[in-house]
This record gives C-alpha cells, structure tokens and sequence, in this order.
C-alpha cells in the first residue's frame, strides 16, 4: 500500500499548528526571562543608585559640618588673638596704679596757688597729665565720677551723706580714682554717695 493513501492533509495542518505553538510559547518564556531578568536589573540599578545619593548626601552633610567646625575653630581663634590683644597689658597696668595715686597724693599736697609748692604741683600735674595721655592709647581710662549718677558696676561706695549740693544717689566725693582696661574694670573707683538733701534729725 503506497504511502500517498495514509497522507491527512488536516494531520498535517494539526502537527503545523502544534509547532507553531510550542515556538510561541518558547519565545513568550524567553521574553519573560528577559523581562524579569530587567526588572531584577533596574532594581538593582536603583538600589545602587539610592546607595550612591545615601552616601553622596551623607558626604556632602559631613563636609558641611567640618565647613562649620573650620569656621568656628576661625571665630574663637580670633576672638582669643583679640581677647590676648586687648588685655595683654591688664598686670603691668595694674602695676602702674599705684604710681598714678602717688601722683595724686603729691598734688593734694601741694597748691598751686602757693609759691613754696607751685612748681611742685605744675610738674607732678603736667607729668600726670602726660602719663595718663600716654596710657590711653593702650586702652586704660580713669574713672573720676565726680557729680555722676552711683554706678555699682564702676564705683564702690564707701558711705552715704545728706547733701544739699548733690541730688540723691550722686557721687559727692572721690576717695581713689577708678581705672578701666578696655572697657574692663581694673579698679572700681571708691566714692561717698549723696543721700539727697534730706538732713539727719536731731532729737532735742
């Protein structure tokens, strides 16, 4: 019997269409596999890219905090240079009040309204006068509040007295000159304060 009379044309298109099949089949599993395989990848990728801007941020944090640090370190450097500066000077001028009272004592001591003293009082004044001018440009001022309001942080109080002269509360009398080292107290000045012009009562 011939081969010719067992063909089945619908076999045929049968067996076609079951191949044609497992292709597609086998090209939509390798399109999965691809698919997957990339969205593994752009996980991936993106996992390593939120890594990179975790680090890059915590860099950039860190460079802004030694930035900071680097300028603070600057700031109390120079504060401490200025600070070193300005009251470098504070003990030897602290040293010198002593000569300066010595000064005023010889001009309390001496008139210049008295012959036998005038020369005395003229020199020690003019000298003082120079010596004072000469400490001021470093920085020291003496403090003569004479007349002025009580200032417990530039003055110490000795006492207090009726005054008819001075209002309440005002320095009637200097005992000690005070002295500032850029606007730092290097002795307070000691002074009476008035009490007004309120008279102490006597009982009769």
């Amino acid at each position: 019997m011939s081969n010719e009379s067992n063909y089945d044309p619908q076999d045929i298109e049968t067996k076609n269409q079951v191949e044609e099949g497992t292709v597609i089949e086998a090209d939509e599993a390798s399109l999965m596999d691809e698919l997957t395989q990339a969205n593994f990848r752009i996980e991936e990728l993106e996992q390593l890219l939120a890594a990179s801007e975790a680090a890059l941020a915590e860099r950039k944090d860190v460079e802004i905090r030694a930035a900071a640090e680097t300028q603070n370190i600057r700031t109390r450097a120079a504060k401490d240079v200025e600070q070193a500066r300005k009251f470098a000077l504070e003990k030897f001028a602290n040293e010198l009040l002593p000569v300066l009272d010595n000064m005023e004592r010889a001009l309390q001591g001496t008139s210049a309204e008295n012959e036998a003293t005038k020369a005395l009082y003229e020199g020690v004044e003019l000298t003082m006068k120079g010596f004072l001018s000469s400490v001021e440009k470093f920085g020291v001022v003496q403090v003569s509040p004479l007349g002025e309001t009580f200032n417990p942080e530039h003055h110490q109080a000795i006492g207090m007295q009726p005054s008819a002269e001075y209002p309440e509360n005002t320095v009637m009398l200097v005992m000690q000159k005070g002295y500032i080292l850029n606007d730092r107290l290097l002795r307070p000045a000691m002074v009476m304060v008035s009490q007004g012009g309120a008279s102490i009562d006597t009982q009769a």
